[in-house]
């Protein structure tokens, strides 16, 4: 085993850390840390815990009371949770704190946490006797009660907060473009050959639909977010055993419906998860958009048809001064694919388990913060990307005056209008594999056996004209 070389680099210097997400990209990713760190899942076990004891004292089948003062002081355990706390919780893991043993247990020591922090509530009198209370902390719970109300209180504000509004931004720079150049004339491409002309706002606002209607799963997919709390088995056996005549069912369902989720009634020790799997689907589903975009994006540029704004200072190539890269763009599509992989072992992964339970799945669940972190990456990338291309109209309309043929469906279209049954045959042996110009056309426009209208309106046909209602299409697009 090799030294370190960097004894005197921090831990908590992006220079160490040893995923980009919390080094090199570590300005980027920050708003996702109170969702995906370890200190902010263990301030959502809190908040569910502490739900819980409040919860249980509202029943009237229990021996305790918590007044409407010592509710408040407890709910500002969660709610004022600070780093402190989490070192505490931490320490009574790993080694030990407060008296208690290490519990090599992170749950376990929430649990212990929580009793400290009563012991402070008594020694301020807001409570009268903290050890009371004790057991009633976690009671017949398991930790997957828990654990999956607690990553879904970060998951939902993770997205709602970080990654819907970031979604929303390069739909914005779409829209903006998108109206800004609505009736900007480019030559499409379909299989990579000039094909019929349309406006650079109206390819711009494919992708902004696109995007709204994948918001729209987004958005679908959070509000089905479910949580369980049912015990070791989901058969709520402890919870009867003990209080046989509580309605532990009707418990759980107000209980977790509290917490802002869909109940899940059945389970095992776990919840299934189906609908995290829906909801990493969906964030596919924007990623897969954005990735056409990237690509898309990354070919307009190498066509010349965007232009990109350069940064002072900002180097384009080591060797090359010349050069302005996409690199905005390739950024977004190497982040987005690494967060589709994840994101698909994610939703295999999490929606199974041996028998009633297996713990595998309690490492995987931590990495949904790393996923959504490089969508994260990869939308802040593609806005930046959006906000730096200007298109070149002169390009656009230099390569359709130099791409006449294109016009060959507008002409045999119209001939068929006027009943030429040899319409497609004629225009296939003028232009199919020959390169043609508007002379050529109007030389056979010339020839044709049609009324002087009809030949006046195929001779008034240009490329940059020939764009349909493109420029229309843009005002479909929502707000």
């Amino acid at each position: 085993m090799t030294n370190d070389p960097f004894p005197d680099l921090p831990r908590s210097d992006p220079l160490a850390a040893v995923s980009p997400l919390d080094g090199r990209y570590a300005g980027r990713t920050a708003p996702l840390a109170p969702y995906a760190s370890e200190a902010g899942l263990m301030r959502a076990r809190t908040r569910v815990e502490v739900a819980y004891l409040i919860a249980l004292a509202e029943l009237d089948a229990t021996p305790i009371t918590i007044d409407d003062d010592a509710v408040a002081a407890l709910r500002d355990v969660y709610e004022s949770f600070a780093a402190d706390d989490a070192r505490l919780i931490k320490a009574l893991e790993r080694e030990g704190a407060e008296g208690y043993a290490a519990t090599n247990h992170d749950v376990k020591a929430v649990e212990y946490f929580l009793r400290v922090r009563l012991d402070d509530l008594a020694s301020a009198d807001v409570i009268d006797d903290a050890e009371t209370l004790y057991p009633w902390i976690h009671f017949g719970l398991t930790s997957e009660d828990v654990n999956n109300l607690a990553h879904r209180l970060l998951v939902k504000p993770a997205v709602t907060e970080v990654i819907v509004p970031a979604i929303r931004e390069v739909r914005n720079a779409l829209t903006d473009l998108a109206r800004e150049h609505r009736d900007t004339p480019m030559l499409a491409r379909t299989h990579g050959q000039p094909a019929t002309p349309t406006t650079f706002g109206k390819e711009m606002a494919v992708y902004a639909a696109r995007l709204g209607r994948s918001l729209g799963r987004v958005d679908d997919a959070v509000s089905g977010i479910s949580g369980k709390l049912a015990g070791a088995s989901g058969s709520y056996a402890a919870h009867v055993a003990a209080y046989p005549d509580v309605d532990w069912r009707a418990f759980s369902a107000s209980f977790v419906r509290g917490l802002g989720f869909d109940h899940t009634p059945i389970a095992t020790q776990v919840n299934p998860c189906d609908d995290l799997a829906a909801l990493f689907d969906a964030l596919r589903g924007v990623n897969n958009v954005l990735l056409d975009l990237d690509l898309d994006a990354w070919l307009y540029v190498s066509d010349r048809y965007l232009g990109q704004r350069t940064v002072a200072g900002e180097t384009g190539s080591s060797t090359m001064p010349h050069k302005v890269n996409p690199i905005d763009f390739e950024n977004s599509e190497g982040n987005l694919s690494k967060a589709n992989s994840d994101l698909v072992f994610l939703g295999d992964y999490v929606t199974t388990s041996r028998l009633q339970r297996d713990l595998s799945d309690s490492t995987v669940k931590r990495n949904v913060g790393a996923a959504l972190a490089h969508c994260l990456i990869g939308y802040s990338k593609a806005t930046d990307g959006l906000e730096k291309v200007v298109p070149n109209e002169a390009v656009m309309r230099e390569e359709l005056a130099d791409t006449p043929v294109v016009i060959g469906e507008a002409v045999q279209t119209i001939l068929r209008r006027e009943g030429d049954t040899d319409a497609y045959e004629r225009v296939k042996d003028l232009s199919r594999g020959k390169r043609v110009t508007l002379d050529n056309f109007r030389a056979l426009f010339d020839d044709l056996d049609v009324d002087e209208d009809v030949r006046a309106e195929l001779k008034a046909l240009t490329p940059a004209a020939y764009t349909g209602v493109a420029d229309e299409l843009v005002d479909d697009l929502d707000e």
